[in-house]
């Protein structure tokens, strides 16, 4: 999945240059800059040439000028293995002569390094090359109806790292959307990439197929890269594949090179737009956390706590409003930095004691804490055990209490927010007046200390 993009496994790269100095430096440049990198330095096209047909690596690098042939000599070869066929070249070299410029594409060089831009700025050319240039990683749902075209796709593809499954018609691949679409999963368990052949057999074309991506289920051409095999080159049917949604478009008979070098275009805006979807959902989870304690933020039950106060399956609904008792204190004697460790220590506990709950740092030494499914004594037990546990908990070699003020949805006929945490911090209020350490109800009529407390919780 598109997740694997960021793959775990190290990206091996071999650096071919004949100079030991150069090799040496080279060498070290990619193992400091590019994390998780195998770098194997060789210094002949002979040695080169072993390794690789032995050994997979992901980029070769190599100097124009080597002991024992040119480096264009030396890509053209690679180019011959079946192992390494595709692997990018990297031409490393303190003069670009005529030469590399006019055959460097016919001999199969990817890109050229100039060496006077100085060996630091190397490290940060390959790693600028292995982003737009990753290897194929990706699950391609591909819809053909002919078996033998079929075949033939599928072995190119899978021959390339590519998870394939195929469908002879539109219909099923469409289901297979759907089915990942309705039970959530497309984000997890979904594909990469689309490519469909446009005319199919059936009352479904590879266009209906398109139409239905775009304008029924509303994927983007970047959230689902769809790329159309045609057997026309009319323009009016090329257009039509356009209009239809599709990124792109081969042609047939299939030259693997071209599907491939369009699949990995399409892949990598597929990998692209996750990875700014990740960064998105990652700067939403931030602000709505509380950075010194890890529970949620007040921001964050402002936007969200109505409607989890509402959820039919979340009643009864508990509010707890827990304020620590005399944090002044601590700040003034032991310092703000270890009342930060005291709030975080309690935010931890919070957040593992009431994990089917929402934990938000409410303000200052107050958290607040919205608890489904709390019947009556339940709740009551489970306000007592916290309170026991804090007292044993000891944050930053710190003896703490903690003073509790409860409401539940079940005493209330009318369910808002506000009205609902305010009924909670009026029984914190009445906690801490009568000596802290205690825990207090509030029954929407009075307000009265819980029955599983005992006499000697009492701090003032």
């Amino acid at each position: 999945m598109s997740q694997d993009y960021m793959a775990t496994e190290k990206t091996r790269i071999m650096v071919v240059d004949g100079s030991s100095v150069s090799r040496a430096i080279l060498t070290r440049i990619l193992r400091e800059e590019i994390t998780h990198a195998d770098v194997v330095p060789c210094e002949s096209g002979a040695e080169a040439l072993k390794k690789l047909g032995e050994e997979n690596f992901d980029l070769v690098t190599t100097a124009l000028l080597l002991p024992d042939m040119d480096g264009l000599d030396l890509s053209r070869q690679i180019r011959k293995s079946k192992r390494h066929h595709y692997t990018p070249l990297v031409v490393v070299s303190g003069d670009a002569d005529d030469r590399l410029l006019r055959e460097g594409f016919e001999a199969g060089v990817t890109d050229y390094f100039d060496k006077s831009q100085g060996y630091k700025a190397f490290g940060g050319f390959v790693r600028s090359f292995i982003t737009r240039n990753s290897g194929l990683v990706g699950r391609i749902l591909f819809v053909e109806d002919s078996r033998t075209a079929a075949t033939v796709t599928c072995e190119m593809l899978e021959r390339h790292g590519l998870q394939v499954e195929h469908f002879t018609a539109a219909e099923s691949a469409l289901a297979s959307l759907q089915r990942l679409d309705e039970s959530g999963l497309h984000d997890t368990q979904g594909y990469d990439l689309v490519i469909t052949d446009f005319y199919l057999k059936g009352n479904m074309t590879g266009g209906d197929l398109l139409h239905a991506v775009r304008a029924k289920m509303h994927y983007s051409q970047q959230e689902l890269p769809l790329l159309v095999i045609t057997g026309t080159e009319d323009f009016q049917t090329q257009a039509e594949v356009f209009h239809a949604g599709a990124n792109d478009f081969v042609a047939k008979p299939i030259i693997e090179e071209i599907l491939i070098a369009r699949v990995r275009a399409l892949l990598l805006i597929k990998h692209q737009y996750d990875a700014l979807k990740q960064q998105a959902e990652t700067m939403r989870w931030l602000a709505a956390t509380d950075s010194l304690t890890g529970v949620r933020s007040k921001r964050y039950l402002v936007d969200h706590g109505d409607d989890f106060l509402r959820d039919s399956t979340h009643q009864p609904v508990c509010a707890m409003l827990i304020d620590i008792d005399h944090f002044k204190q601590i700040n003034d004697t032991l310092g703000h930095i270890t009342g930060d460790h005291v709030l975080a220590g309690l935010g931890e506990l919070l957040d593992a004691e009431f994990e089917d709950s929402m934990v938000v740092r409410f303000g200052g030494e107050e958290f607040c804490v919205l608890i489904p499914n709390a019947e009556g004594d339940a709740m009551l037990q489970r306000a007592e055990a916290l309170r026991l546990s804090v007292a044993n908990l000891k944050p930053a070699g710190v003896d703490i209490s903690i003073s509790i003020g409860l409401v539940s949805s079940a005493d209330l006929d009318e369910l808002v927010l506000t009205r609902f945490i305010g009924l909670a911090d009026k029984a914190l209020y009445a906690a801490k007046q009568s000596g802290r350490n205690r825990v207090h109800i509030n029954l929407g009529d009075q307000i009265v200390a819980s029955p599983l407390g005992d006499a000697e919780s009492a701090t003032a």
